[in-house]
């Protein structure tokens, strides 16, 4: 299992550069998010990768072949999910999987033992042999999910896969995914909800104008320089909290209902301000990061290229 590799890749729809020079590793066994401002470019990429578009120019491989000129032998690797689920609406979720596993010409007997289990795996046993018509967004971004696994691919493409998931649905979602990510799988997400890829992708590429900018690991301090972030400080007393902030010129914003935001250079830094402020008498209710690590990285990175 090789991943994904992209160098140098262009695509233009006229006179419109949608991808432009970008740069991109997924490797096996690992969940890397792909993020950026609408328009970036995220969607024309995944397009490619799927064998959907061809790019103008540049290499890509996925799992070790070329999508221009063996888009079958990508196809049989890859697993697919976009943005918006379209399925035939008078079929069943049941039938839905059945036609993609005859497309990829699995044996029946062994397709039916799968459907099973992806049905099952995604929550829809009970809307089985329902038809699609009568799913809910949220129900049918989960049956795009099975049917992206149905030929168990060894590189998983996601396009804002937990759009229309509810709290529940988005978790497991999560486990799902980093369950294929330890069974060796290339997984590529991409989503605007950074909150949830703090949790579920080990690293992120981010991408602004078509092009690659930075690409940064999800576990903090993994392979980078620690980068000062606001951590919010609220207390029962926010006058005596900003006092005591004030006093040990710590760099803060201005108070607001959730407490303070904080600049804080690592998690050491933060438990040291917190001692501090305890043993100073502040009433500290709560000390927490006020954004994740790749919204933090996102905002730095793109403040510019909006």
């Amino acid at each position: 299992m090789t991943g994904i590799t992209v160098a140098g890749v262009r695509r233009t729809f006229g006179d419109v550069v949608a991808v432009d020079s970008m740069d991109l590793d997924v490797p096996a066994g690992r969940v890397t998010a792909l993020i950026g401002p609408n328009g970036s470019g995220k969607t024309t990429l995944l397009l490619v990768l799927a064998t959907l578009l061809v790019p103008d120019s540049g290499t890509v491989r996925v799992a070790g072949y070329d999508p221009v000129t063996q888009p079958t032998e990508v196809r049989r690797r890859t697993g697919w999910m976009p943005d918006a689920f379209g399925t035939w609406d008078t079929l069943t979720c049941r039938e839905v999987l059945a036609t993609v596993a005859d497309a990829y010409r699995l044996p029946r007997a062994a397709s039916r033992a799968r459907i099973g289990e992806l049905l099952e795996l995604v929550h829809l046993a009970d809307l089985a042999d329902r038809p699609t018509q009568v799913l809910s967004r949220g129900q049918k971004q989960r049956l795009g999910l099975a049917r992206a696994l149905v030929h168990s691919p060894e590189v998983l493409l996601l396009d804002e896969p937990a759009s229309g998931l509810d709290p529940r649905s988005r978790i497991e979602l999560r486990g799902i995914v980093r369950d294929l990510a330890r069974a060796g799988a290339a997984v590529l997400i991409s989503s605007h909800v950074l909150a949830e890829l703090d949790e579920l992708a080990d690293r992120a590429v981010i991408v602004a104008r078509g092009r690659t900018v930075a690409v940064q690991d999800v576990a903090e301090g993994e392979g980078h320089e620690p980068s000062a972030r606001p951590w919010r400080v609220r207390a029962l007393d926010g006058a005596r909290l900003i006092a005591a902030l004030d006093t040990l010129g710590r760099t803060h914003a201005d108070p607001g209902p959730d407490g303070v935001d904080v600049d804080v250079r690592s998690d050491e830094d933060a438990a040291e301000l917190l001692a501090t402020l305890v043993r100073d008498g502040v009433p500290v209710v709560s000390v927490h990061p006020a954004s994740g690590v790749l919204e933090h990285a996102y905002l730095a990175i793109t403040e510019d290229r909006r």
